[in-house]
């Protein structure tokens, strides 16, 4: 009787510690607060992106394209940032993107790779190894 109580404690704890790493799912760490927060965010300190871009173009191309190209192109991605904040700011109680509350647009400078975060795991299912996948979760494919 002890030998099989012996074996069968050691069967539990062994079957027990081998479970999968079950991640959250993509995108689970974004929720309506924080579409909320990215939102009045937008909106505040859309007009940052004007004197950030003339400077970067400034940078790269010279201080007479940074003053007239950085301008203009700053002055669009701040009207573009407020309006991404307003529309955030109206729909944030809805998971309007894809069924999920991530932002509908990509981050200045992305190129698209996985990320992966320590309390929400990848950022989006990774792509199958060693083939293309069938699945349009996880990858596109560009031409």
């Amino acid at each position: 009787m002890r030998k099989i109580l012996i074996t069968a404690i050691a069967l539990i704890t062994t079957c027990t510690g081998v479970m999968a790493d079950i991640q959250s799912p993509p995108g689970s760490h974004y929720t309506s607060t924080r579409k909320l927060g990215r939102a009045i965010s937008n909106i505040l300190y859309g007009i940052v992106e004007i004197p950030e871009q003339i400077v970067r173009k400034t940078d790269k191309y010279g201080s007479k394209a940074g003053w007239s190209y950085g301008a203009v192109d700053g002055t669009q991605r701040a009207f573009r940032r407020m309006g991404y904040g307003f529309y955030e700011l109206f729909t944030f109680r809805c998971p309007t993107y894809h069924g999920t509350f991530k932002p509908p647009y990509e981050k200045c400078g992305a190129d698209n790779r996985i990320e992966m975060d320590v309390q929400a795991g990848l950022s989006e299912f990774p792509p199958e190894l060693g083939a293309e996948s069938y699945y349009s979760h996880s990858r596109t494919q560009k031409y």
